[in-house]
Formats: C-alpha cells, structure tokens, sequence
C-alpha cells in the first residue's frame, strides 16, 4: 500500500503540494485525478524520492522508496515516457535498468514481447514515437514484476488499440492483488478503468472516494421524461417537490425525484408516459463540476472569436 500523510511541497513561497494525505490500496485502480499544476506529478515524484518533501511522509508498503534495496522489484513506474538514453538501444536500456536491481536478464524478453517491442530491441530509444516510448517505459515498469505500480498519463501517445491494452492491463494488474495508481487528465479512460478516486486541486486533496460515489455525489441527477400531457405531469411534480423545465416538444427535464418516483406519480393521475430517461452524470461532469474552483490555468469563455 502506499500511504502519504501531511504531504507538503514548498517551492519557495509557493505551495506545490498542500498537507496531503491518502492511502493507495492493493486489488483496485486508483484514479489520480486534478487539473493542470494540482502537484499530482510532483506528488508521484515525492512518492518516488525525485523531490523531497518539505514535511510529512510518502512510504510504500511502510518505507520509503529510498530505503528499498531492490526498488524495481517492489515498485514499477512511469512518470516520462522519454525518460531513456536517446543513445541507448530499447533492448540494452532494460538490460541496464535490470541489471541495476539484480534482475535475470530473460525478464527482459518476457517484458520486451508482453510490450509489443521484441521486433524494435535494436532501436535506439531516440528514434522511438511517443506511442512506442510509452510502452517502453511501461515494459521498464512491470521490469521487477513489482506488487505496486505507478503510472503518469500512461495513455499518451497511444493510438485505440494501444489505449484499450493499456486499459485492460491496468485493471489485471489490480485483478492480481497489486497496488495501481494512475493519472490521467482523459475522464473516458478514466471511467471505464479506475475504481477508486483521488481528486486534487491546487495541491489540496478534494475527494477521496470511490468512482460510482463521486458520481453520484456530486453534480446534479435529472430525468427526462416525455408525455402528451407535460402540463400537468408538471403541476404535479411540482407539487411532489420537484423542479421542473421544458425539454422540448412533449418533454420535461426533472431534477429531485428518481425515475421511479416519477412513474408512480403518473400513475396515479393517470399520465401516459412515452420515454422516461435518468441521466447519470458523467465522471467528467462531476469532476468539472468539483474543480471548477481549483483550475490554475483556465480560459475566457468565447476568447478568440
């Protein structure tokens, strides 16, 4: 498991990070999610020993990543795709990463074909597009065949094929008892992958919950409903504690009652119902919703036209 408790980053007078705490469990796709300069690549750096923290702590399995002996075997990660000797060939910059943390040199191989890149292991890395760097850095990863597993924008890159693969091993990985921490500024990959959320903003931990409670628990839930007799399905709605507006010929949008309350009260004052529609708010309405306050570098609303 990874715990950070009161993680803090300073640089300067600005606050990267602010008094941060969570855990990252094992068996679950952690979603790492917060707009643009939130401190979530500075966090994972900090969980990874690249900063140091002005205070508080970031441990894996109960230490610091820095006092792990072989760290590639308990920890694999990604934070740049690019982040190879451009000189190097894909197949002697694993042998290097391996034979740093006493790994036999037929992992390599394995990681070399599980990736893709078997047919490129004499390329230099410096020639490699980012869709291919992205697995590269992937196969340096999963290297160590470690319990815990960080990934930043692993998607980046990649092309569908690529962003369905990177999908399905993320959520094998956790099928396999391992701890996955992912980021990624793409709420669809996000939706169909992560399990469990960890939202930031402006260095500040904003939700710390699971995908379908952080659906439902933030933004607003409606149903639409279509009927020959709007007017009065309306009225009564109103009267049940509902808001109701127009959505269209026949239509009404209505927010303060589920589906169900809604056919009931039809029901009982006989209005015929040709459609009745909840809309669950989405992942990424949620969570534009959630850090509107906490945008760093946002844009003017028709700036340009």
């Amino acid at each position: 498991m990874i715990e950070l408790r009161r993680l803090t980053k300073h640089y300067g007078r600005v606050a990267a990070v602010s008094d941060l705490s969570f855990d990252v469990r094992p068996g679950v796709v952690t979603g790492f999610l917060g707009p643009n300069g939130s401190g979530k690549t500075t966090t994972m750096r900090m969980i990874l020993g690249l900063d140091a923290p002005t205070r508080g702590t970031a441990t894996i399995r109960g230490r610091r990543y820095a006092d792990l002996p072989f760290p590639m075997r308990e920890v694999g990660a990604l934070l740049d795709a690019r982040a190879a000797h451009p000189g190097r060939s894909v197949l002697d910059h694993l042998l290097c990463l391996a034979r740093s943390n006493g790994i036999a040199r037929s992992r390599v191989g394995e990681v070399l074909e599980f990736v893709g890149l078997q047919k490129i292991a004499g390329r230099r890395t410096g020639t490699l597009s980012l869709g291919m760097s992205q697995r590269l850095g992937i196969a340096a990863a999963l290297l160590g065949d470690p319990a815990v597993l960080m990934f930043d924008e692993p998607v980046n890159g990649l092309d569908p094929e690529g962003i369905r693969w990177i999908r399905t091993l993320m959520r094998d990985l956790a099928a396999e008892g391992r701890t996955v921490l992912v980021s990624s500024h793409l709420m669809s990959e996000m939706a169909l992958t992560a399990d469990h959320l960890v939202v930031i903003g402006r260095g500040r931990l904003i939700a710390d919950t699971g995908l379908e409670a952080f659906t439902r628990s933030t933004g607003h839930r409606t149903v639409l409903v279509r009927t020959p007799d709007a007017d009065e399905l309306a009225h009564r709605l109103r009267d049940a504690g509902a808001s109701v507006r127009p959505g269209g010929r026949d239509a009404l949008v209505v927010e303060g009652l589920e589906g169900a309350d809604i056919g009931r009260i039809a029901m009982s004052h006989r209005v015929v119902l040709h459609e009745l529609t909840p809309h669950r708010v989405s992942l990424e309405e949620a969570y534009l919703d959630l850090t509107r306050d906490s945008v760093e570098f946002g844009v003017l609303e028709g700036a340009g036209r």
